[in-house]
């Protein structure tokens, strides 16, 4: 006890010492420090420090609730999109096999799926990631320090390493990039004790078995997805719709095709508890909100993904002026990224109303950079933001969707163009398209300007990522019809657009 008030006092004094020295003096260890490793914060060290700022970035993973840690880099490299892809690619595959039969390949039956294989490689490949991110840093003369940092002023960081030893740093500005990991019910008796989330799967050694997904987000069904993929006999607990905040017609075909695919869905189903057999397995007890009866049934992992909450609560903000949104914790953040404090940013997930979207994370962290440089003024474009759902049939979608066009403008005031369409691919293969559909959601006047493009389909990320270029650049319905497709494609079907809904004709493509 007494070391311990030893080691405090001295602390104190080491904070009062560096707090005079700045105030006196004006100057700070460093220029920029960023409180985050993830793609939002490297992204913005490393830019700063191209711009000849002395820049500092600290980075800390705490353990999931089941101990699965991980390096530099973030949710996006580590438990998210880089995993993610891989394993919806490795599922991807098993569908292509399948497929081969009717293309002419012998290919010898049963074919099989290794966990062990697929996930050694994977993660390698996330730990070669982790790697050349400190290499980088390296090279780019950024400081890397593993430390937990918090706020002791609003210039002032104090970092703690897994050893409880405390470091002080100030900086004239602070980045805040800590980003978000994922929720587990608190009111869910044997959710956190028998459950993991997207944090431990795609860490785990052994395959997950029969697996229960609880959520309906593009994480759920993500994950959802590729588990079938793969094989593995997997559910989907639904409480209330599926894809919130996207376009609800588009989640309907994206979740009808993953029950075709073999997914099971519990829809408007409420889980109350989990508990642990003698056996190993996993007993889920769940109430249907529609005829309030209970069921139960067995699994060998429970996965939830039911949100996520913003990594902002021990980084004391709040103490030195930071504004935090009450319900979500995240912070209230200016056109620029400041938060209340004027010399504190933050970028990513954590600031409120931010799309949780790696690009935008990378995109806002870089001109933040260059406005503290002062080598631009340019604020980040938050309009027009494409995205990718990486189902089994993958969804991508640039710009509003048809209920919010029809809220913003009114049913009158926009024009529908859809289509439904068989890709190529599928045709030989005998493989179901009824849910490869694409619609462009425009203003009925004039030209017609493009609000909201919507595509099921392979590659649809490829597909989405080029049409919105054109969607930045004020695209028009005229500009659709003046466009040559590339034959034969899925992409050329949007070029291709003719059958409103309010016609009600067949939108169904026949033809080559």
């Amino acid at each position: 006890m007494a070391a311990f008030c030893k080691g405090r006092s001295r602390f104190k004094r080491v904070l009062l010492q560096q707090t005079f020295i700045r105030n006196l003096t004006g100057t700070f260890d460093y220029d920029v420090a960023v409180i985050g490793g993830g793609s939002g914060g490297l992204a913005c060290s490393k830019e700063a420090a191209q711009f000849g700022k002395k820049v500092v970035v600290l980075d800390y993973v705490e353990p999931s609730p089941k101990g699965t840690k991980w390096g530099l880099g973030g949710t996006c490299v580590n438990v998210g999109c880089i995993p993610k892809k891989l394993m919806h690619q490795s599922a991807l595959l098993g569908t292509a096999v399948k497929d081969a039969g009717k293309y002419g390949w012998n290919i010898p039956t049963p074919v099989s799926h290794d966990w062990h294989t697929m996930a050694e490689a994977v993660q390698n490949h996330v730990r070669s990631l982790n790697w050349g991110h400190r290499v980088q840093l390296q090279d780019k003369k950024v400081k890397y320090l593993n430390l937990k940092g918090s706020l002791l002023d609003e210039h002032t960081i104090r970092g703690v390493n897994k050893a409880g030893k405390e470091t002080v740093l100030t900086a004239k500005n602070i980045v805040i990039a800590t980003g978000m990991r994922p929720k587990l019910p608190a009111d869910v008796p044997g959710a956190e004790e028998h459950g993991i989330s997207s944090d431990d799967l795609f860490w785990l050694k052994e395959s997950p078995g029969k697996t229960l997904v609880v959520g309906a987000s593009y994480v759920a069904l993500e994950c959802a997805g590729f588990l079938t993929g793969i094989g593995l006999d997997t559910s989907v607990m639904v409480r209330s719709i599926a894809l919130r905040g996207f376009d609800q017609q588009m989640a309907g075909l994206v979740t009808d095709h993953m029950e075709s695919y073999g997914t099971r869905f519990s829809w408007q189903c409420v889980p109350r508890r989990v508990e642990k057999l003698a056996s190993g397995a996993l007993q889920v007890t769940w109430e249907d909100s529609g005829s309030r009866t209970e069921h139960s049934d067995t699994f060998d992992t429970v996965l939830w993904a039911v949100g996520r909450a913003a990594e902002t609560r021990k980084l004391n903000l709040e103490k030195v002026g930071v504004v935090l949104e009450k319900e979500s914790g995240n912070i209230i953040v200016a056109d620029n990224e400041a938060s209340s404090v004027p010399n504190i940013y933050a970028i990513g997930d954590i600031g409120e109303g931010r799309p949780e979207l790696t690009p935008v994370a990378i995109k806002a962290g870089k001109l933040l950079a260059r406005r503290l440089a002062g080598a631009s003024t340019e604020l980040m474009n938050y309009d027009k933001i494409p995205t990718t759902v990486f189902t089994p049939l993958e969804y991508g979608c640039v710009g509003l969707s048809e209920e919010e066009a029809e809220r913003r403008y009114g049913k009158d005031g926009i024009e529908v163009y859809h289509a439904f369409y068989k890709p190529l691919e599928f045709t030989v293969a005998e493989r179901d398209a009824s849910q490869c559909y694409i619609k462009a959601v425009c203003l009925r006047d004039g030209d017609q300007p493009i609000l909201g493009l919507h595509f099921t389909g392979p590659n649809a990320g490829e597909v989405t990522q080029g049409f919105a270029l054109g969607l930045q650049c004020g695209a028009t319905y005229r500009h659709l019809l003046d466009t040559v497709g590339i034959h034969p494609t899925c992409a050329e079907e949007v070029v291709k657009l003719n059958i409103t809904k309010r016609s009600g004709l067949d939108a169904t493509v026949t033809g080559c």
